[in-house]
């Protein structure tokens, strides 16, 4: 994550003499029948929306921006942004499948990869996936290859009038901020999932909460996987390009950044709270295995002598003790009781047996 991370820049051209123009309008006047295309949006200037057939021509529009979504599985998607007049890298980030959260700019485009939470029918997922991202003053293209959580929800927003976007890096806020959304109530539930682990720990149900922490552990350290990789680069957008982006874009990097660090701050808790039970958990394991483990040890050693004892009136010899008397049986039982009682008071002696 780190090394995806500190080379997300890399490839940025952020310098005061290149500084980024994100009102420059691309040439393009017409983008046709768009492949792959799952919604379209035309976003006026007042914030209003309009929705866009997708099996219909794209036009750019003469006032406000466009968000075009697309499925990037379509393979004919790359040859149609290769028609248009984006930056080099940002389409060729858009069609890979590369999945290391990063962010870079280059001429009058910002473009990069972030995380979202996968859509599964009719609620959210717990598996991360990505969304690869163009974006200009009068475009934002995004495109994934699974169906993602935060970018469903702000579609829906959008066409229900829920949200008036004031341009294409406010759309860009408002997706991050639902992927922030979407993982904080998946931190809540793992701590409510800790709770219970918890309660049942005290209670001494060990085998209940095994399995159930180790999935808590887990999750846990994926999502701060994650989200620190996110907050790293809104922090960087923060600190490298802000003073070159545009005023709404600086704005926003900075707020995601501070509300991602608390997130990520709730998240470590959680993950080491998880790997604190964990350890808990172990130790009383190993304490229960050490009192079974006593216990077998305590009835070997008791009925060591009596099997002796057994062992040698049951050998089929001449001239053995009481093979000849009538009570002889008695006798040999006798010799089992007291070898047992024998052992017993020496452990106890000794400390070895507590009862």
């Amino acid at each position: 994550m780190s090394a995806a991370t500190d080379n997300a820049f890399q490839n940025a051209d952020l310098s005061k003499d290149s500084a980024l123009d994100l009102s420059k309008p691309f040439q393009t006047s017409d983008y046709g029948v768009i492949p792959g295309l799952v919604w379209a949006f035309h976003i006026h200037a007042d914030g209003s929306s309009e929705s866009l057939a997708i099996d219909q021509p794209i036009k750019a529009p003469h006032d406000g921006w466009l968000w075009l979504h697309i499925n990037l599985i379509d393979q004919k998607v790359g040859s149609w942004l290769k028609s248009i007049d984006l930056a080099p890298g940002a389409t060729a980030l858009l069609i890979s499948r590369d999945n290391h959260q990063q962010l870079h700019a280059q001429d009058a485009c910002i473009y990069g990869v972030i995380s979202d939470l996968s859509r599964e029918i009719g609620a959210t997922g717990e598996d991360f996936a990505h969304l690869h991202f163009a974006m200009t003053e009068r475009l934002l293209i995004s495109g994934r290859y699974r169906p993602l959580n935060a970018v469903e929800q702000v579609r829906q927003m959008i066409a229900q009038g829920q949200a008036r976007l004031s341009g294409a890096a406010a759309l860009l806020e408002l997706i991050v901020d639902h992927v922030a959304e979407a993982v904080d109530r998946l931190a809540d539930k793992l701590a409510e999932e800790l709770d219970g682990i918890e309660d049942r720990l005290i209670r001494g149900q060990i085998a209940d909460g095994r399995q159930s922490l180790a999935n808590a552990r887990r999750t846990s350290v994926k999502l701060h996987r994650q989200v620190a990789g996110l907050r790293s680069l809104f922090h960087r957008l923060e600190r490298e390009a802000a003073p070159h982006l545009q005023q709404a874009l600086a704005l926003a990097a900075r707020k995601l950044a501070q509300r991602l660090d608390a997130i990520d701050h709730d998240i470590i808790e959680i993950r080491d709270r998880a790997r604190l039970l964990q350890e808990e958990m172990s130790a009383l394991t190993a304490e229960e295995s050490h009192r079974s483990l006593s216990f077998l040890t305590v009835i070997t050693t008791i009925f060591l002598p009596p099997t002796l004892v057994t062992g040698f009136f049951g050998m089929n010899t001449k001239n053995l003790f009481f093979s000849e008397d009538p009570d002889g049986t008695l006798w040999a039982l006798g010799f089992v009781l007291l070898s047992a009682t024998l052992v017993i008071a020496l452990m106890k002696r000794i400390g070895a047996l507590r009862f």
